[in-house]
Formats: structure tokens, C-alpha cells, sequence
């Protein structure tokens, strides 16, 4: 309902707006839904690591197909590596790893070419020393040339493709959001207008005043709701930076504001550049010449980000592998034991609070199941099935989401994702622990710190709800690979717990 006001709040902004929008600021729609922010930076370095590895690759290829003769890998191998980061280095220097170079790869063919042959005339220089291969080193080295350059050419033109479909859907825009409006946020927008080259795109004003001291268009940009609705707002499209506008000393405003903020997975900055109080250099961040004072970061954002979910989808496909024969007993002995499907879907809240399906092998019997969790399963609970109790008992009914993890619905680790109804004594999370959906900061796990410390299984009592809620913080204040890893090893030893499993 908030998300259709907004819309229609936002699309109301006038005609003679559209030119200061498309220039400056941008309808968070416009963008295309909730595709995360990738950094240039981020973009340029998995294209030199592309690169390079292309260059090594085929190196290798056309030693080991042995064209041009048996060659001794203790020879070609140093060449192949300096090669391919000479060929980097050359052409980082060129300015060929810049998004305008990455966008238009037939504007860098000539680039290649000068790399290649650079690279190429100096290896041929350390051949004609090595007299007792060179006719076979030659001849390699000829095929390289010609094989890499075409393979490297090919490369950019599909990486060029990628870029550009990232490019269209906004996501290497940063979008931001300005709390609070009138004079500073126009004093913020003029200031970040003069940062050259910016990455950020200003989607709006949120501001719970609606007087003159803050009109419904600032510098161009609208005030789009209040800022109980921005809650709403980010959890609907993508944000990925709010700015504060609030002076430093209005230190209650801003606790007040904090303590709704803090639970949506995104940067907050306090506006600082127009501040009289100046304080240790160190202390800021800044957006060009602009200077912030952080508040919050992202829990896992950047490169963490991009780890992490290669390792859940590698995880996540070895696990299926391996546990393929396992399902199929499970989905048999479920299909044996009462009828209807064996496997059901069941709505839970994922990250940012977003709504998602989670698969589960059905425990319970098919007219009895309970789609929205509104009541928890008991001991010895009737609408549980023999087979459900030992496959709830010992998590197997959870190996389905394996395939939400493949989806990007899932984290291997994270905090576990709650059904919609899910209430302690007919009141909802939330309403018990106001900051419970900081859980949702980031993605949501098959497993998480608090299941592998004893708080696995049912959250009947308001402190089982404090105590996996304090594990849950703790997992995304201190996240890391090695920590993920840990918990995935204690996993199985935590299943031999069956107490709270029903």
C-alpha cells in the first residue's frame, strides 16, 4: 500500500521536472527493480583477471596440443605468466580497463594489437636465446599470438555485453536517498552536483515535515514521503545510500531517526561538508570533495559480497551432488508415508524483508500443512507424519532450499528466515523486539551461528527470541568466509541436538 502512494506521489512530480530528473536524479523505478550496486572498480578488476587469464590459458592450450613441437614446460610456463601480465600491465597503462573502454571493446582492437605485439616482440627476443627449442618456441609462440589476440578480442566483446546489461539496469549507479529537506538538502545536492565523474544517482527527499521548510521540490529533486515510509521505500526498490541532512547537534532527531534506519541493509552518511565543527581528517568519508561522517555500513557489501555468493552457489551445488541419493530415499519414504506432494513451498521473509518461497519436504499431513507457520509444530504434534517427525528431527526437510540457495534467495549461512505468521504467545516478532528485522541485513541461511549454539528448532518463548536475535546480530557485525566455514563444519554436530526439533 506505502509502495503505490509512493509511486503515484513520484510520478506526480511535474512535466517540466523531467529534464531536471533524467540529468541529475532518476525515479527509483527507472533503474529496474533491486539489482545490487556493482563498483567500476570491482568491474575493472575481474576484467584484467579475465584477461590475464585468457592470455595464460591459451598459451597453455597451444603447448600442450604440441603444433610446433615438444616444448619444455619449464621454458614456456615463465613466458605464458609474464605474458599475461605484461599484456595487464600494458594495457591498464593504455587506459583499457576504464567503463568507457569495457563498453566499446571496437574501440580498443587497436590497444590489443599494440599489447600483443609488445608482448609478443620481447618474447620472441628471450627465444632466439634458447637455441635448442627456438624452431619449436617459434612457431608457439606465432600460434599464441595469433590465438590469443583473437581470444582476448572475443573476450571483451562479451564482457562488453555484460557491462552493458549492467550498464541499462543501474548497477553501477550508486542510488541514494536524502533524509531530511529544505535549505541543507539543497545546500548537499548543489555540492555533490559539482563532484566530477560521480557514481551516485539522487532517487528522492524523505522528510517528515511538509511546510515551507521543506517544499516538494529541492534543486530539482522531489520529496517523495515521510520518513516512516522510506522503510518501505527501500524494501521495495533498491537503495543503496542514505544521506542524512540533519545538523550534528540535533542529536535526538537523529537518534530517533537512527533507531528506524538501522535496520534496512544499506550505507548511512551524516552530511558534514557544510559544518563549522571540524574534526580529525580520519573521521570522514567523502563523495568527491563532499564530506560524510558514516553511521552505518552494509553488513557484507563489495567483494565480501561477491565471495560469499560464489561460495554458497559452489557449496550449495556440491551438497546436491552429494546428497542427491539422500532426497530421493526422503521423497520417496514422504510420497509412501501419506499422500499428496513431497515437497511444498512455504512464504518466508528474506532479505531486506522481501518476500520469498522456501522449499521443505512435507512433514505434516497434506490437508494439515501449515503454508504460514501462524501455529508452531509441538511435541508429538498430530499433524506430523512418521516420516516427518524423523526428517524435522534431523533437518532433512530442509535440503530442498539447496535449490534457494542456487536461486540467490538463500545464504548457506545467515540468519534462519522466519515464516510470515510466525508469533510467540499470538504476537508477532516484531512486535516483541523492535529491531528484529535487523536479521534481514542481510541474506537469510539454511544454517547460522544461532542453530549451531543449542537455539536451533522452535521460538516459543520470548527468550529463545532475544537469544537467537542476539546470535543473529552477532553473525552479521562479525560475518566472514572463515566464519561461514566454521559454522558449516559445526553444523552436523549440532543436528545430533534434538531437543527444541519437533
Amino acid at each position: 500500500m506505502y509502495v503505490e502512494h509512493l509511486k503515484d506521489r513520484l510520478h506526480s512530480v511535474p512535466a517540466a521536472m523531467g529534464q531536471s530528473l533524467r540529468s541529475g536524479f532518476a525515479g527509483p523505478w527507472a533503474y529496474g527493480g533491486k539489482s545490487p550496486h556493482i563498483s567500476v572498480h570491482m568491474i575493472s578488476v575481474l576484467a584484467r583477471a579475465g584477461e590475464a587469464l585468457l592470455v595464460a590459458s591459451t598459451g597453455f592450450l597451444i603447448a600442450s596440443l604440441s603444433f610446433a613441437g615438444p616444448i619444455s614446460f619449464a621454458v614456456y610456463l615463465p613466458l605464458v605468466i609474464a605474458a599475461a601480465a605484461s599484456i595487464v600491465m600494458l594495457q591498464h597503462v593504455s587506459g583499457a580497463y576504464t567503463l568507457h573502454a569495457l563498453l566499446f571493446p571496437a574501440d580498443q582492437v587497436m590497444r590489443v594489437l599494440i599489447a600483443w605485439s609488445s608482448v609478443s616482440a620481447a618474447a620472441f627476443m628471450l627465444v632466439l636465446l634458447h637455441l635448442q627449442e627456438m624452431d619449436a618456441l617459434l612457431r608457439w609462440l606465432v600460434e599464441w599470438f595469433l590465438l590469443g589476440t583473437a581470444a582476448c578480442l572475443f573476450g571483451r566483446w562479451l564482457f562488453a555485453l555484460l557491462c552493458r546489461y549492467w550498464n541499462r539496469s543501474g548497477r553501477f549507479n550508486r542510488r541514494a536517498v536524502l533524509v531530511g529537506g529544505g535549505k541543507p538538502a539543497g545546500d548537499l545536492i548543489r555540492a555533490l552536483g559539482h563532484v566530477k565523474n560521480s557514481d551516485l544517482t539522487i532517487v528522492g527527499i524523505f522528510d517528515d515535515r511538509s511546510d515551507d521548510r521543506s517544499p516538494p521540490l529541492i534543486e530539482g529533486c522531489p520529496r517523495i514521503g515521510t520518513i516512516d515510509e522510506l522503510i518501505a521505500f527501500a524494501r521495495s526498490v533498491r537503495v543503496d545510500l542514505l544521506l542524512v541532512t540533519f545538523p550534528v547537534t540535533a542529536e535526538n532527531r537523529l537518534l530517533r531517526l537512527l533507531r528506524k534506519l538501522w535496520v534496512l541493509p544499506v550505507e548511512i552518511r551524516l552530511s558534514a561538508h557544510t559544518q563549522k565543527l571540524r574534526y580529525q581528517p580520519r573521521t570522514y568519508s567523502r563523495i568527491g570533495e563532499v564530506s560524510f561522517i558514516d553511521l552505518f555500513d552494509k553488513p557484507i557489501a563489495g567483494w565480501d559480497a561477491l565471495v560469499k555468493s560464489i561460495a554458497d552457489k559452489v557449496i550449495a551445488a556440491l551438497l546436491l551432488l552429494l546428497l542427491a541419493p539422500v532426497m530421493a530415499v526422503v521423497w520417496v519414504a514422504v510420497k509412501l508415508d501419506s499422500r499428496g506432494p513431497a515437497v511444498f513451498r512455504q512464504k518466508r521473509y528474506g532479505f531486506n524483508n522481501e518476500l520469498i518461497e522456501v522449499y521443505k519436504f512435507r512433514s505434516m499431513f497434506v490437508d494439515q500443512t501449515d503454508h504460514t507457520a501462524k501455529k508452531m509444530a509441538v511435541r508429538d504434534d498430530p499433524r506430523v507424519t512418521k516420516v516427518g517427525r524423523f526428517i524435522r528431527k534431523t533437518s532433512l526437510d530442509e535440503l530442498p532450499q539447496l535449490f534457494n540457495v542456487l536461486k540467490g534467495e538463500l545464504s548457506m549461512v545467515g540468519p534462519r528466515p522466519h515464516a510470515t505468521n510466525a508469533n510467540v504467545n499470538d504476537a508477532e516478532y516484531s512486535e516483541i523486539v523492535e529491531e528484529y528485522f535487523a536479521r534481514t541485513k542481510v541474506k537469510p541461511g539454511i544454517t547460522g551461528w544461532a542453530q549451531v549454539n543449542g537455539w536451533r528448532g522452535n521460538t516459543d518463548t520470548v527468550e529463545k527470541l532475544h537469544r537467537r536475535l542476539e546470535h543473529d546480530l552477532y553473525y552479521i557485525e562479525n560475518w566472514s568466509l572463515v566464519f561461514d566455514l566454521c559454522i558449516l563444519a559445526r553444523t552436523p554436530f549440532s543436528l545430533l541436538s534434538t531437543e527444541n526439533a519437533y
